[in-house]
């Protein structure tokens, strides 16, 4: 039973008008490079956490046929919400839409933490303000919307801890945005993970610049790049 990570599907299976294909080769037919690695590495025993920017779709009737697909590949799946999934909705709706479309093997992360493979998984979604790339027509509040993502961290970390008591499990974080890259710190996330010990931390969100190192460590904490295309569409290995 073994647990691996991978982010950033962008999965548009029905209608394929969204194709990331557009973004360069190392997109070219990567649905089909996600199935083929997929079902190589990961058994039905496994778990495999995907750390948000799961489907294009807009509204979650449209993101059906991404969720089967999902849902069809060996093991476990454990979603987080990604800058790009308009289609995300309550925890509530979520497990009511899965269940009555018969979709078994997702469970989703939302201020809350699961055990899997000997590991205790927490995140959230995180916040990446780089200013240059907002595209929003009014000024908006960062530091409203990064509080707010700090208290999902913070519960999901709490719940995370009622889970590791009594075991020596190691909590492992999962955001979508990175809490450090280039010259941008998400210093209240930082803080957050340090006040909690965190020794490792996977985001996803980035991509292109192929030449840059994915794996670095900001103090005692180590962050990995697991963008799909990072990683060449392999889920990555994590124990």
């Amino acid at each position: 039973m073994s647990l691996y990570v991978i982010a950033d599907l962008h999965l548009d299976i029905k209608s394929n008008q969204k194709s990331m294909e557009v973004f360069g080769n190392r997109w070219k037919n990567y649905v089909s490079k996600i199935q083929k690695n997929w079902t190589r590495l990961v058994t039905d025993n496994d778990t495999v956490v995907i750390p948000g920017d799961i489907s294009w779709a807009l509204t979650l009737n449209d993101s059906l046929y991404d969720l089967k697909w999902i849902d069809a590949l060996p093991g476990k799946k454990i979603f987080l919400k990604g800058n790009h999934d308009f289609w995300w909705s309550t925890k509530s709706k979520m497990q009511r839409f899965f269940s009555e479309n018969e979709i078994t093997t997702i469970d989703i992360i939302s201020n809350n933490a699961y055990e899997s493979e000997g590991f205790i998984i927490c995140g959230s979604r995180g916040w990446f303000t780089d200013r240059s790339m907002q595209t929003a027509s009014q000024n908006v509040d960062y530091s409203k919307i990064i509080n707010r993502e700090v208290i999902r961290l913070r519960m999901s970390l709490d719940d995370a801890q009622r889970l590791q008591k009594d075991t020596e499990n190691e909590i492992i974080v999962f955001l979508h945005f990175p809490p450090v890259w280039g010259d941008f710190r998400c210093e209240e996330i930082l803080q957050l993970l340090n006040e909690y010990n965190i020794k490792r931390c996977y985001f996803g969100h980035i991509h292109s610049s192929y030449s840059l190192p994915t794996e670095f460590f900001e103090g005692d904490i180590r962050l990995k790049l697991i963008s799909a295309d990072f990683l060449d569409f392999i889920p990555q290995f994590i124990g």
